[in-house]
């Protein structure tokens, strides 16, 4: 074979071979008694993470991998406890799902608690080495979809019984440690029936699946106390607009949208809805491409006083923005909900979901969150997964770090940033002509054409100032 073809049959093979590793893994009966294919019992016994303690604050002079140098979760900044700003979460799927496995290569993580098997024994012993890391993390709110907490069933109603029983669980832990979900959604982008969308779907049985599976999962998210629920649309778009209706596509989704806003009102639950943006990938173009485009899809919809924004960085990016301009867009127009904390390779150009280590990022994006208030009741959720080569228990722990202190140092620099006040000061002084009396008039939609001609005419050609675009990023940059 030349190269091309021997690498294509490469990837082919390997993607073979991890489709039937999920496959094989897909279905377990709801039965208590079942090992689902040899599953271990849920016996274990002692620590899931020994050696490793509860993770403290030692401040920016430690030199200690599992210890905070910029969280401080009880200490006041800017009016708040660092904790309150923050509102971190854990993601269940790339913490405790996560393989290292990509389209090139097999799995590269084997965890000590894991025994190769999808049963519902597995998955009560992975919840507790979840709720058991997160308090050892100093973390109290998980995020999760359905099919990563419980296995499917060969029926719905299967399913839903193994959820349900992880899910007793779940709240358990809960109770014993005072953790809650941030959010919970569902899963609809993995199984196969999923493959043409689920709300956008053109097969109608489909879509009313996702519904079904919708149903439950916000059911299970209210039981849960989880305070948000998030939409995110992987397969939520088109490969080829030869074979496809947009209209009746995008139509098909707000009338699902419209539903879950009238079931979550149904049965109680007050959590926020949200949209996570994506343009693309695993489509080629996903309908909620920006927040710009989701917000107006929400307008034209009618469901703007429904839903909010879960803005992640590194879809931002692959959008062609910057996440501190999608955090803007949301802020600006009253529908930032929460943040997916990750960023990506600026040389790779798909969703690497890194932990955000950029400290400018993280100044920038914590500007917008002290700007909007918070975000309670949304947060700060990790989606974001170890390096395929990052195959230590003890990885788990120093990413998480790593990601938290980072945005906790953004939130320092902006304390900084509004104590000196130079830089909004700059701000202020650009658009300082505006606060004269034609200036307010026009802020006030009465600068009619004829009143500016005139007053062109009186002033002659305008004046331009200097932008101060260096100043500007000189004086940030003294934060950092």
């Amino acid at each position: 074979m030349r190269g091309s073809e021997l690498l294509l049959f490469l990837v082919a093979a390997s993607s073979l071979c991890l489709y039937a590793a999920i496959a094989a893994q897909q279905t377990c009966p709801a039965d208590l008694d079942s090992k689902c294919e040899g599953g271990a019992s849920d016996d274990w016994e002692g620590e899931y993470f020994p050696g490793i303690p509860k993770i403290k604050y030692e401040g920016p002079k430690s030199k200690n991998p599992l210890a905070y140098k910029w969280y401080n979760a009880e200490e006041v900044i800017l009016g708040k406890k660092m904790k309150d700003w923050m509102r971190f979460s854990v993601a269940f799927w790339h913490t405790f799902r996560g393989t290292g496995a990509d389209p090139f290569g097999a799995p590269t993580k084997t965890w000590p608690w894991e025994d190769g098997t999808n049963s519902l024994a597995m998955a009560k012993r992975r919840m507790r080495a979840h709720f058991e890391f997160m308090e050892k993390l100093g973390v109290d709110k998980w995020c999760f979809h359905d099919r990563d907490i419980a296995p499917d069933g060969k029926t719905l109603e299967e399913t839903n019984a193994n959820l349900d029983e992880i899910v007793e669980l779940a709240k358990q832990l809960q109770g014993e440690t005072n953790i809650k979900p941030l959010w919970g959604t569902a899963q609809l982008f993995l199984h196969p029936r999923y493959m043409h969308g689920a709300a956008t779907s053109p097969e109608v049985k489909v879509y009313a699946y996702a519904a079904a599976q919708v149903k439950k999962a916000l059911e299970v998210t209210h039981y849960l106390g989880g305070e948000n629920y998030v939409f995110w649309g992987g397969r939520e778009g088109y490969q080829t607009l030869l074979n496809t209706d947009m209209k009746r596509e995008l139509d098909h989704l707000a009338n699902f949208l419209q539903a879950a806003v009238d079931y979550k009102k149904k049965i109680g639950f007050n959590g926020t809805l949200l949209i996570e943006p994506k343009p693309q990938e695993p489509t080629k173009h996903q309908y909620d491409w920006d927040v710009a485009t989701a917000f107006a899809f929400l307008q034209k919809y009618g469901l703007t006083g429904e839903f909010k924004i879960n803005v992640e960085c590194n879809h931002a990016t692959l959008s062609g923005h910057s996440c501190h301009h999608e955090l803007e867009t949301a802020r600006i127009n009253g529908i930032l909900g929460n943040i997916d904390a990750n960023t990506g390779d600026p040389q790779v150009g798909w969703d690497t979901d890194q932990f955000m280590t950029d400290i400018a990022e993280a100044t920038l994006v914590m500007s917008s969150v002290v700007k909007n208030g918070g975000l309670a009741p949304g947060g700060f959720n990790f989606d974001a997964k170890l390096r395929r080569e990052s195959t230590d228990v003890e990885d788990m722990f120093i990413a998480h770090i790593s990601g938290m202190d980072t945005l906790a140092r953004g939130l320092r620099n902006v304390a900084k940033l509004m104590e000196d006040g130079s830089l909004d000061e700059l701000v202020r002084k650009r658009y300082q002509s505006f606060d004269s009396e034609i200036g307010a008039l026009i802020e006030a939609g009465k600068g009619d054409f004829e009143t500016l001609e005139k007053k062109v005419l009186e002033w002659g050609e305008p004046t331009v100032p200097s932008g101060k675009q260096e100043l500007a990023e000189m004086l940030f940059q003294s934060a950092l």
